[in-house]
Protein backbone atom coordinates (compact mmCIF):
# COMPACT_ATOMS: atom_id res chain seq x y z
CA UNK A 1 0.00 0.00 0.00
CA UNK A 2 1.40 3.75 -0.97
CA UNK A 3 1.66 6.19 1.20
CA UNK A 4 0.32 9.51 0.66
CA UNK A 5 2.44 11.90 -0.92
CA UNK A 6 3.69 14.53 1.44
CA UNK A 7 2.49 17.57 1.97
CA UNK A 8 5.33 20.66 1.75
CA UNK A 9 4.13 23.67 3.43
CA UNK A 10 6.54 26.50 2.22
CA UNK A 11 7.91 29.45 3.59
CA UNK A 12 7.24 31.95 0.83
CA UNK A 13 3.13 30.83 1.04
CA UNK A 14 3.08 32.93 3.95
CA UNK A 15 0.18 33.62 6.58
CA UNK A 16 -2.51 31.02 4.63
CA UNK A 17 -0.16 27.99 3.70
CA UNK A 18 -0.68 25.89 6.70
CA UNK A 19 -4.57 26.07 6.50
CA UNK A 20 -4.22 25.95 2.37
CA UNK A 21 -2.48 22.57 3.00
CA UNK A 22 -4.53 21.06 5.27
CA UNK A 23 -7.57 22.11 3.30
CA UNK A 24 -6.36 20.38 0.25
CA UNK A 25 -5.72 17.01 2.62
CA UNK A 26 -9.84 16.79 3.26
CA UNK A 27 -9.70 19.25 6.38
CA UNK A 28 -11.86 21.95 5.36
CA UNK A 29 -12.87 23.58 9.24
CA UNK A 30 -9.10 24.10 10.07
CA UNK A 31 -9.18 26.05 13.46
CA UNK A 32 -6.85 28.13 15.55
CA UNK A 33 -6.76 28.83 19.01
CA UNK A 34 -4.72 31.51 21.18
CA UNK A 35 -4.61 33.11 24.61
CA UNK A 36 -3.76 37.02 25.66
CA UNK A 37 -2.49 37.96 28.90
CA UNK A 38 -0.74 35.12 29.90
CA UNK A 39 2.39 37.25 31.31
CA UNK A 40 0.01 39.98 32.52
CA UNK A 41 -0.14 39.95 36.35
CA UNK A 42 -3.75 41.57 36.93
CA UNK A 43 -7.03 41.07 34.62
CA UNK A 44 -8.36 37.84 32.77
CA UNK A 45 -6.61 35.64 31.27
CA UNK A 46 -8.12 35.58 27.76
CA UNK A 47 -8.61 32.95 24.99
CA UNK A 48 -9.82 33.17 21.20
CA UNK A 49 -10.92 30.27 19.02
CA UNK A 50 -11.62 30.45 15.43
CA UNK A 51 -12.26 29.20 11.77
CA UNK A 52 -11.53 31.10 8.65
CA UNK A 53 -13.79 29.93 5.47
CA UNK A 54 -12.33 28.63 2.58
CA UNK A 55 -10.72 30.88 -0.20
CA UNK A 56 -10.36 34.57 -0.69
CA UNK A 57 -13.49 35.34 1.90
CA UNK A 58 -10.80 34.14 5.07
CA UNK A 59 -8.39 36.36 3.40
CA UNK A 60 -8.29 39.51 5.51
CA UNK A 61 -6.36 42.23 5.41
CA UNK A 62 -3.90 42.99 7.93
CA UNK A 63 -4.22 39.73 9.49
CA UNK A 64 -1.10 39.18 11.71
CA UNK A 65 -0.14 38.11 15.20
CA UNK A 66 -1.86 40.90 17.31
CA UNK A 67 1.37 41.76 18.76
CA UNK A 68 2.27 42.96 15.78
CA UNK A 69 -0.64 45.68 15.19
CA UNK A 70 -1.54 49.16 16.58
CA UNK A 71 -4.59 49.37 18.13
CA UNK A 72 -6.03 50.72 15.75
CA UNK A 73 -5.49 47.83 13.21
CA UNK A 74 -6.20 45.30 15.82
CA UNK A 75 -9.56 46.80 16.03
CA UNK A 76 -10.13 46.70 12.16
CA UNK A 77 -8.76 43.46 11.78
CA UNK A 78 -11.09 42.47 14.38
CA UNK A 79 -14.07 43.43 12.85
CA UNK A 80 -13.13 42.01 9.80
CA UNK A 81 -12.76 38.46 11.86
CA UNK A 82 -16.38 38.45 13.52
CA UNK A 83 -17.96 39.42 10.16
CA UNK A 84 -16.06 36.76 8.34
CA UNK A 85 -15.09 33.78 10.07
CA UNK A 86 -17.52 31.14 9.85
CA UNK A 87 -17.58 30.54 13.58
CA UNK A 88 -15.25 32.53 16.56
CA UNK A 89 -15.33 32.47 19.81
CA UNK A 90 -13.66 34.09 23.48
CA UNK A 91 -13.45 32.43 27.09
CA UNK A 92 -12.06 34.88 29.83
CA UNK A 93 -10.83 33.42 33.02
CA UNK A 94 -10.60 35.43 35.79
CA UNK A 95 -7.56 36.39 38.06
CA UNK A 96 -8.81 34.35 41.19
CA UNK A 97 -9.43 31.17 38.62
CA UNK A 98 -5.51 31.69 38.00
CA UNK A 99 -4.38 32.07 41.17
CA UNK A 100 -6.68 28.62 42.31
CA UNK A 101 -5.79 26.54 39.04
CA UNK A 102 -2.17 27.50 38.28
CA UNK A 103 -1.25 29.57 35.26
CA UNK A 104 -0.40 27.21 32.58
CA UNK A 105 -4.19 24.87 33.15
CA UNK A 106 -6.17 27.88 32.98
CA UNK A 107 -4.29 28.41 29.37
CA UNK A 108 -4.97 24.92 28.66
CA UNK A 109 -8.39 24.70 29.53
CA UNK A 110 -9.30 28.16 28.30
CA UNK A 111 -8.18 27.18 24.56
CA UNK A 112 -10.03 24.24 24.99
CA UNK A 113 -13.42 25.63 25.99
CA UNK A 114 -12.69 28.24 23.23
CA UNK A 115 -12.77 25.75 20.41
CA UNK A 116 -15.58 23.23 22.62
CA UNK A 117 -17.95 26.41 22.22
CA UNK A 118 -17.29 26.97 18.35
CA UNK A 119 -20.80 26.05 16.51
CA UNK A 120 -19.12 24.65 13.65
CA UNK A 121 -17.12 21.26 14.82
CA UNK A 122 -13.42 21.58 13.36
CA UNK A 123 -11.78 19.14 11.29
CA UNK A 124 -8.08 20.04 12.31
CA UNK A 125 -6.72 22.37 14.95
CA UNK A 126 -4.09 24.56 15.10
CA UNK A 127 -2.87 25.72 18.52
CA UNK A 128 -0.24 28.21 19.32
CA UNK A 129 2.96 26.95 21.71
CA UNK A 130 1.24 24.70 23.72
CA UNK A 131 -0.44 21.35 22.63
CA UNK A 132 -4.31 20.80 23.51
CA UNK A 133 -5.80 17.57 24.27
CA UNK A 134 -9.22 16.30 24.36
CA UNK A 135 -10.72 18.42 21.31
CA UNK A 136 -12.35 15.62 19.46
CA UNK A 137 -10.20 16.42 16.25
CA UNK A 138 -6.54 16.16 15.47
CA UNK A 139 -4.41 19.04 16.29
CA UNK A 140 -0.84 20.45 15.88
CA UNK A 141 0.91 22.94 18.41
CA UNK A 142 2.76 25.67 16.62
CA UNK A 143 5.62 27.33 17.52
CA UNK A 144 4.64 30.75 17.39
CA UNK A 145 1.81 29.72 15.53
CA UNK A 146 0.46 33.37 15.20
CA UNK A 147 2.81 34.69 13.14
CA UNK A 148 2.51 31.25 10.96
CA UNK A 149 -1.11 30.30 10.69
CA UNK A 150 -4.31 32.49 10.00
CA UNK A 151 -6.56 31.26 11.84
CA UNK A 152 -4.53 31.19 14.99
CA UNK A 153 -3.36 35.36 14.01
CA UNK A 154 -7.34 35.87 14.22
CA UNK A 155 -7.46 34.01 17.45
CA UNK A 156 -5.07 35.70 18.77
CA UNK A 157 -6.80 38.98 17.79
CA UNK A 158 -10.15 38.42 19.18
CA UNK A 159 -8.44 37.26 22.66
CA UNK A 160 -6.08 40.47 22.79
CA UNK A 161 -8.91 43.04 21.40
CA UNK A 162 -11.35 41.52 24.17
CA UNK A 163 -8.63 41.81 26.70
CA UNK A 164 -8.09 45.14 26.29
CA UNK A 165 -11.36 46.59 26.35
CA UNK A 166 -12.05 44.73 29.50
CA UNK A 167 -8.75 46.08 31.03
CA UNK A 168 -10.15 49.42 30.01
CA UNK A 169 -13.58 48.80 31.62
CA UNK A 170 -11.35 48.13 35.05
CA UNK A 171 -9.97 50.83 35.03
CA UNK A 172 -12.95 52.55 35.69
CA UNK A 173 -13.16 50.87 38.64
CA UNK A 174 -9.32 50.74 39.95
CA UNK A 175 -8.48 54.03 38.78
CA UNK A 176 -5.32 53.98 40.55
CA UNK A 177 -3.32 51.49 38.35
CA UNK A 178 -3.14 52.76 34.97
CA UNK A 179 -4.60 49.51 33.71
CA UNK A 180 -5.75 51.15 30.33
CA UNK A 181 -2.79 52.35 29.68
CA UNK A 182 -0.10 49.00 30.27
CA UNK A 183 -3.71 46.45 30.57
CA UNK A 184 -2.51 44.61 33.72
CA UNK A 185 1.22 43.92 32.12
CA UNK A 186 4.68 44.54 34.33
CA UNK A 187 5.74 48.33 33.58
CA UNK A 188 7.14 50.79 36.10
CA UNK A 189 4.12 52.49 36.18
CA UNK A 190 2.46 49.90 37.24
CA UNK A 191 5.06 48.65 39.44
CA UNK A 192 5.07 51.92 41.36
CA UNK A 193 1.29 52.06 41.94
CA UNK A 194 1.38 48.08 43.40
CA UNK A 195 4.02 49.66 45.67
CA UNK A 196 2.04 52.77 46.69
CA UNK A 197 -1.28 50.92 46.64
CA UNK A 198 -1.09 46.92 46.90
CA UNK A 199 -2.76 44.78 45.05
CA UNK A 200 -6.61 44.95 44.17
CA UNK A 201 -8.96 42.27 43.63
CA UNK A 202 -8.07 42.25 40.19
CA UNK A 203 -4.56 40.90 40.40
CA UNK A 204 -2.96 37.43 40.50
CA UNK A 205 -1.57 36.83 44.13
CA UNK A 206 0.17 33.75 43.20
CA UNK A 207 2.61 36.13 40.70
CA UNK A 208 5.89 36.73 42.21
CA UNK A 209 5.51 40.95 42.10
CA UNK A 210 2.12 40.81 43.19
CA UNK A 211 2.81 38.50 46.38
CA UNK A 212 5.84 40.71 47.48
CA UNK A 213 3.41 43.81 47.31
CA UNK A 214 0.79 42.05 49.24
CA UNK A 215 3.22 40.64 51.68
CA UNK A 216 2.33 36.98 51.00
CA UNK A 217 5.35 36.30 49.13
CA UNK A 218 6.44 33.09 51.40
CA UNK A 219 3.59 31.29 51.02
CA UNK A 220 2.77 28.46 47.92
CA UNK A 221 1.85 30.55 44.82
CA UNK A 222 -1.96 28.62 45.13
CA UNK A 223 -2.11 29.88 48.50
CA UNK A 224 -1.51 33.24 48.16
CA UNK A 225 -4.70 35.16 47.46
CA UNK A 226 -6.45 36.19 51.07
CA UNK A 227 -9.64 33.56 51.61
CA UNK A 228 -11.54 36.40 52.51
CA UNK A 229 -12.13 39.08 49.32
CA UNK A 230 -14.61 41.92 49.56
CA UNK A 231 -18.48 40.68 48.33
CA UNK A 232 -18.54 43.54 45.82
CA UNK A 233 -19.87 42.80 42.42
CA UNK A 234 -17.02 42.59 39.77
CA UNK A 235 -16.55 42.32 35.67
CA UNK A 236 -15.85 38.59 36.23
CA UNK A 237 -17.95 36.91 39.05
CA UNK A 238 -18.30 33.87 37.17
CA UNK A 239 -15.66 31.16 37.45
CA UNK A 240 -15.05 30.99 34.31
CA UNK A 241 -16.39 32.65 30.99
CA UNK A 242 -17.25 30.58 27.50
CA UNK A 243 -19.38 31.79 25.20
CA UNK A 244 -19.63 31.62 21.59
CA UNK A 245 -19.61 34.69 19.90
CA UNK A 246 -20.62 33.55 16.40
CA UNK A 247 -21.66 36.64 14.53
CA UNK A 248 -22.36 38.30 18.31
CA UNK A 249 -20.56 41.76 18.42
CA UNK A 250 -18.36 42.64 20.83
CA UNK A 251 -18.60 46.40 21.17
CA UNK A 252 -16.57 46.98 24.65
CA UNK A 253 -20.32 47.12 26.63
CA UNK A 254 -21.21 42.97 26.18
CA UNK A 255 -19.89 40.00 25.62
CA UNK A 256 -21.72 36.88 24.66
CA UNK A 257 -25.01 38.23 25.74
CA UNK A 258 -23.47 38.99 29.38
CA UNK A 259 -23.08 43.05 29.97
CA UNK A 260 -20.37 44.27 30.99
CA UNK A 261 -21.10 47.30 30.74
CA UNK A 262 -21.16 49.56 34.26
CA UNK A 263 -20.89 46.33 35.97
CA UNK A 264 -19.43 47.03 39.33
CA UNK A 265 -19.26 50.80 38.85
CA UNK A 266 -16.75 53.20 38.85
CA UNK A 267 -14.70 53.88 42.04
CA UNK A 268 -12.89 57.03 43.09
CA UNK A 269 -10.59 54.73 45.42
CA UNK A 270 -8.68 51.35 44.55
CA UNK A 271 -10.89 48.26 46.04
CA UNK A 272 -8.14 46.85 48.29
CA UNK A 273 -7.81 43.48 50.73
CA UNK A 274 -8.06 44.91 53.77
CA UNK A 275 -5.16 44.54 55.67
CA UNK A 276 -6.49 42.54 58.39
CA UNK A 277 -7.22 39.27 56.33
CA UNK A 278 -5.36 36.90 56.62
CA UNK A 279 -1.95 39.28 56.17
CA UNK A 280 -0.65 42.65 55.03
CA UNK A 281 -1.67 43.69 51.65
CA UNK A 282 0.79 46.75 50.84
CA UNK A 283 4.06 47.65 53.18
CA UNK A 284 3.42 47.70 56.67
CA UNK A 285 4.44 51.33 58.05
CA UNK A 286 8.22 51.97 58.72
CA UNK A 287 9.06 49.54 56.60
CA UNK A 288 10.87 49.41 53.06
CA UNK A 289 9.23 47.64 49.79
CA UNK A 290 10.84 45.14 48.61
CA UNK A 291 11.79 46.18 45.05
CA UNK A 292 9.34 44.01 42.43
CA UNK A 293 10.62 40.85 40.51
CA UNK A 294 11.03 40.81 36.43
CA UNK A 295 8.25 38.64 35.46
CA UNK A 296 8.59 37.05 31.91
CA UNK A 297 5.48 36.14 29.92
CA UNK A 298 6.40 32.04 30.72
CA UNK A 299 8.21 32.91 34.23
CA UNK A 300 5.18 34.84 35.71
CA UNK A 301 4.14 31.84 38.14
CA UNK A 302 6.61 29.53 40.72
CA UNK A 303 5.90 26.26 40.27
CA UNK A 304 3.56 26.20 37.03
CA UNK A 305 4.83 23.58 34.13
CA UNK A 306 5.85 25.77 31.49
Amino acid sequence: MLAPPRTVVRREGGLYALERALQRRGFRNVAGADEAGRGACAGPLVAGAVILPEGRRGEIDELADSKLLTPAARERVYDEVVKRALTWSVVIVPPAEVDARGLHVCNLAAMRRALASLTTTPDYVLTDGFPVDGLGAPGLAVWKGDRVAACVAAASVLAKVTRDRLMVELDGQFPHYGFAVHKGYITDEHSAALSAHGPCVEHRFSYVNVATASGRVNRPPRARRPASVPAVPSLFDAPLLGASLDGASLDGASLGGASLEGAGGASAEPLMLEAALEGTVGVASGEQPRPPVPVGEDEAMEGEKR
